[in-house]
């Protein structure tokens, strides 16, 4: 039987109303579930909206996977302000209600850390490092007290062991913030600059570093050992002469210990931090005019301009900041472009970073973050 107009014009309207029901009607959010670092699977009902997290300086990854972080935050570490105040800056300068955000204590260790005012937030979500789940000195306990006061954790790190974890890191945020495409998209950017570099470095030799860690400000010299910027060093194909001295991540070494091994090549590491303390100031809005002169104080000091590789003009700068945040590719690419300007002859850090804060960064990536020393070719 042919319908009537009538009957068709009926069908129509009830058909947009369901439609425009269907429309009205909101998504409903699916539960998200992911393994973390430790091994543990987190679900959550939906993609986090309020997330306490508990060491601050893991929002330099947030800011690179979600367009306004600091929505995400019910509560953070006091860290981030107080290491990296050029960010900071940043983000109160394009997210005003940073400076609103409730702290959770420093951020930096268990001690420094305020389990109580982290549960009073009710947060849906509280995201560790390994450091502070305990991981140095075995299992620790603010997973489990987390979990028996009904609030979900997950753990991640970008510090200890960044060649391992930074990219299963950035998958799990991405998955538990519903950002997942924008973490992938970083990934695969990662990974390209990453393959690049393990390519033009097959069959080179590894030149000694020595690595001066907040050179100027403190007494010399503190370096890291294994992991964290040794890491980097060994990635952009580089031999860390303090791996085999140091029993831990970080330490120091004496002057003396430093001259008896005559390196290669020296790298400093400084930021807005040691300006206070005349040492060697790099970071984001850092001028090259003042970049260029606290290096060249640094190395006219006592000791120091004793090294061959100042002598041969093998003398680096480098943000310490690009230590415990994905930024370091670049980090890694202009630590190779210095230990084998030939092999990285074409390869150009700088347009590496300006993609990142082009297509990635919540905040503007601009200023001096490495530095060369006098008479040698411009960063």
């Amino acid at each position: 039987m042919i319908a009537s107009p009538a009957q068709l014009l009926m069908r129509l309207l009830l058909a947009a109303a369901v439609l425009l029901s269907a429309l009205a009607s909101p998504a409903r959010a699916e539960p998200v579930t992911v393994t973390d670092l430790l091994g543990r699977s987190v679900t959550l009902p939906a993609p986090a909206k309020r997330i306490v997290l508990a060491q601050g300086r893991q929002l330099n990854a947030l800011g690179l996977i979600h367009p306004d972080p600091i929505s995400l935050l019910a509560g953070w570490g006091a860290d981030h302000r107080r290491q990296n105040p050029d960010a900071y800056a940043r983000y109160l300068a394009k997210f005003p209600a940073i400076e609103s955000v409730p702290t959770v204590g420093d951020g930096g260790t268990q001690d420094g850390f305020s389990f109580e005012k982290a549960v009073s937030l009710s947060p849906d979500l509280v995201i560790l490092s390994r450091s502070l789940a305990g991981t140095r000195r075995g299992p620790g306990d603010l997973v489990e007290r987390f979990e028996a006061a009904g609030i979900k954790v997950a753990v991640v790190d970008f510090f200890l062991q960044p060649m391992r974890d930074t990219l299963p890191s950035l998958r799990i945020l991405g998955k538990l913030i519903g950002h997942e495409e924008r973490a992938q998209a970083y990934i695969r950017f990662y990974e390209e600059r990453r393959r690049l570099i393990e390519e033009r470095l097959r069959g080179a030799e590894r030149p000694s570093v020595f690595m001066h860690a907040h050179a100027g400000g403190y007494d010399c010299c503190q370096t890291p050992g294994k992991g964290t910027f040794d890491d980097f060093i060994s990635a952009a194909g580089g031999h860390n002469i303090a791996a085999a001295i140091l029993p831990g991540a970080t330490g120091q070494i004496s002057l003396e210990q430093l001259l008896a091994a005559d390196p290669a090549i020296y790298v400093a590491t400084g930021g807005t931090h040691l300006a206070k303390l005349d040492g060697l100031v790099l970071g984001l809005g850092v001028s090259r005019e003042t970049a260029a002169h606290s290096f060249v104080a640094l190395l006219g000091r006592p000791g120091l301009a004793a090294l061959a590789a100042v002598r041969n003009r093998r003398a680096y700068g480098l943000w310490h900041l690009f230590n415990d945040n994905p930024l370091h590719i670049v980090a890694i690419e202009r630590l190779a472009k210095w230990f084998h300007p030939d092999r990285f002859a074409d390869v150009d850090p700088q347009a590496t970073l300006d993609e990142i804060s082009n297509r990635f960064s919540a905040i503007p990536l601009d200023g001096a973050l490495w530095v060369a020393g006098p008479g040698q070719a411009k960063p």
